[in-house]
């Protein structure tokens, strides 16, 4: 098992949506979100920690050290996770490049517990939901807005070679950006496992049982996504699945329903037909589909109208525009809209985590890798090293690596030998490693059943309880030196 030694554009406006079969909880902004039906225990300190590991609800064991503040900024837990969030006592910075406060020296057991200067659960959604970005120091402002709306005026008279050079001009200077932390930021990840460390140690335990990840005991887990934005990119799905498949690989397909090009119930049958998956994406990919929210909530009726005729679950907005807090008007199952870390996309943010989560009863499964488009025009790379860099470091967490390429960028030889050298590169992975091949649908039905599991204790062992059980393993953490260790029930 992978050692967990610990690393040493947001909404148009403010208005919420609405999340359906939910308990409701209030964030550190005072928006409503809420929180998926099914969890272990009502809101509390621990929640997020249970979903993420779903562990009996007695570990881990937090308590507040005092009122939190009213408004929320950035901090430290340890020298290099950095959080965002409201804290009982220290400082709070408006920008993560600035001096922050280590919420770890205010930290202390209380018998059996750990007393905390914030809201692990908080803190967590906020990374996720990309609260963060939000405000006068986030990236979403009426003078990015503007200039976005004549971006995509004039996108349709603009070539690739062009968009590209206003592309790289509007994101100078990402490089610099210190968080997330690119190229992967495990921020959720690495907050999890510290907590649960800090918890275990203060109750004298050596060992937690938790239910794995990933169905079969499987290490990590990867999903190929297509978008297809353009009828060249209709032209080249039929040669495209013909890749995929001498790979053995199967991918999910995002077609735009209007405005673009014409979808017929033939071309969506002929996916299925093949083993692969269709999902929606946007409405009409005009990049506007979150300036506000009556648009928002009238295009939302359309879209649905759309999911019901597809026949899919499945959603991703155009160009990785997202607000999840809107998210919940639409009838899908799941979305694969946000990134893990947005430096070099229209929308910056990122949620900071490399596993599927719920908002409301939505799962989000995020984009976890570089799009081929911006390895190709923006960072003018066609190598396999960033890809390979961010696997390594997905696998390192035993998260899901998710990709996005057009099939409108295949038609260049230079382009297809690289997208076969990475089916090459996952297939030899494959063979190495234990890792779960899978569509967007499969994860959906998995962190879903995974998400109504528990666990059990019967004559002194463990057992997991729950539909899917038979798919699932139990695992425990370790602590092991001053870090946590993943191991299996021998």
């Amino acid at each position: 098992m992978t050692n967990t030694t610990y690393f040493t554009g947001p909404p148009a406006d403010t208005e919420t949506g609405t999340f359906k079969n939910c308990a409701t909880e209030t964030s550190s902004e005072g928006r409503c979100f809420r929180r998926p039906a099914g969890g272990y225990s009502p809101y509390s300190m621990n929640t997020a920690l249970i979903d993420h590991y779903r562990c009996p609800d007695e570990y881990p064991e937090f308590e507040s050290n005092g009122p939190l503040s009213n408004d929320a900024g950035y901090f430290r837990f340890g020298p290099h996770t950095i959080c965002y969030g409201r804290t009982a006592s220290g400082f709070r910075a408006t920008r993560a490049d600035e001096a922050l406060y280590d919420a770890l020296e205010n930290t202390a057991n209380e018998g059996s517990a750990l007393r905390l200067p914030f809201d692990p659960s908080d803190v967590i959604d906020n990374l996720r939901l990309e609260r963060y970005a939000k405000g006068r120091h986030g990236v979403w402002n009426v003078w990015n807005r503007s200039l976005k709306n004549v971006y995509y005026l004039l996108r349709p008279l603009m070539s690739v070679n062009v968009r590209k050079h206003l592309q790289r001009a509007h994101l100078r200077g990402w490089q610099t950006l210190p968080f997330p932390r690119w190229p992967v930021d495990t921020t959720v990840e690495d907050l999890c496992d510290q907590l649960l460390f800090l918890s275990m140690k203060a109750k004298g335990i050596e060992k937690v049982p938790f239910i794995w990840f990933w169905p079969g005991g499987a290490q990590s887990a990867m999903a190929m996504t297509h978008d297809v934005e353009t009828e060249q990119g209709i032209s080249f799905c039929s040669e495209l699945m013909d890749i995929d498949d001498s790979f053995g690989l199967k991918a999910s397909i995002q077609l735009v329903p209007e405005g673009r090009y014409k979808v017929s119930a033939n071309f969506i049958q002929g996916i299925h037909d093949r083993g692969f998956e269709v999902n929606l994406q946007d409405l009409n990919h005009d990049g506007r589909l979150f300036d506000n929210h009556r648009q928002f909530l009238r295009r939302a009726e359309r879209i649905n109208e759309y999911v019901s005729s597809y026949q899919t679950d499945g959603f991703r907005a155009a160009v990785l525009y997202r607000n999840l807090e809107w998210i919940g008007a639409l009838d899908i199952s799941f979305d694969m809209s946000v990134p893990n870390v947005a430096h070099l996309d229209p929308q910056r943010g990122g949620c900071c985590t490399v596993m599927p989560y719920f908002v409301g009863d939505i799962l989000e499964i995020p984009v976890t890798t570089t799009q081929d488009y911006v390895l190709f025009h923006l960072l003018n790379d066609y190598s396999l090293d960033l890809w390979k860099a961010q696997i390594e470091l997905i696998l390192n967490r035993n998260g899901l690596a998710t990709f996005i390429v057009h099939p409108d960028y295949l038609g260049k030889k230079r382009a297809a030998a690289l997208y076969r050298a990475l089916l090459s590169y996952l297939r030899c992975l494959g063979q190495e490693k234990k890792i779960w091949f899978c569509l967007p649908g499969d994860i959906n039905h998995w962190w879903r059943a995974r998400s109504k599991m528990r666990l059990v204790r019967e004559n002194g062992k463990w057992r997991i309880n729950g539909e899917g059980a038979e798919r699932a393993m139990l695992a425990y953490a370790t602590i092991a030196g001053d870090h946590l260790e993943y191991e299996f029930e021998a």
